[in-house]
């Protein structure tokens, strides 16, 4: 498996990889983001969830003032759903 370019891609490889981490990572993911160089800005409460086999995350991103950023329609018209879909 190669190691993921970006920053929370490879924390994500890491907590795959390593219960322990992983466990830390769900219990406090700020303090692990940190500790891995990277950061949570202020007044960003981060949650982190694990998928089941028979459970499977949802997540709709933000909408400011009912406005989609074309960045997030990109990303959903380029096929932005995991393989499972």
């Amino acid at each position: 498996m190669s190691e993921p370019k970006n920053p929370m891609g490879k924390i994500i490889a890491k907590a795959l990889r390593d219960e322990s981490f992983k466990q830390q990572l769900i219990a406090d993911p700020a303090v692990v983001l940190k500790a891995e160089g990277g950061e949570v800005p202020d007044g960003i409460t981060l949650k982190v969830v694990e998928d089941a086999e028979d459970v499977k995350h949802l997540v709709l991103p933000a909408v400011d003032n009912g406005k989609l950023e074309d960045e997030i329609l990109d990303w959903v018209a380029g096929g932005g759903f995991a393989d499972w879909w």
